[in-house]
């Protein structure tokens, strides 16, 4: 039977160092090729058209929230001068009703005086 050979401690280095060599090789040939030039500025530019977009959404965003900020605050003024009209026309109706009772009252005194008058 043969033995396996295991490759000793020099070879493995040399093993180890030449495949860095070639990984080494392989990307100073990428760096290099104008396709990569090509890629990374069209990245350039898909990455400053993105910013660009989010800059214009982050205005709508703050602009919407301004809106919705001044509808809010129309709503609390309307809702306060309803609330205000609502309060002056229950004071009203009030003092109307307590005019109304007064009136009534008065009918009645009268009328009392006037009984107790004829006799």
């Amino acid at each position: 039977m043969t033995s396996f050979k295991k490759p000793d401690f020099v070879e493995r280095q040399e093993a180890a160092a030449n495949a860095r060599k070639a990984a080494l090789e392989k990307f100073r040939a990428m760096a290099a090729a104008p396709a990569l030039a090509e890629r990374l500025t069209a990245r350039a530019a898909h990455a400053a058209e993105r910013s660009a977009i989010k800059a214009t959404r982050e205005i709508e965003r703050a602009e919407k929230k301004a809106r919705e900020a001044e509808r809010a605050q129309q709503a609390r003024r309307d809702a306060a001068i309803e609330a205000e009209r609502a309060q002056a026309e229950s004071a009203e109706r009030e003092r109307a009703l307590q005019a109304e009772q007064k009136a009534a009252r008065d009918a009645r005194y009268a009328a009392r005086k006037s009984r107790s008058k004829r006799r």
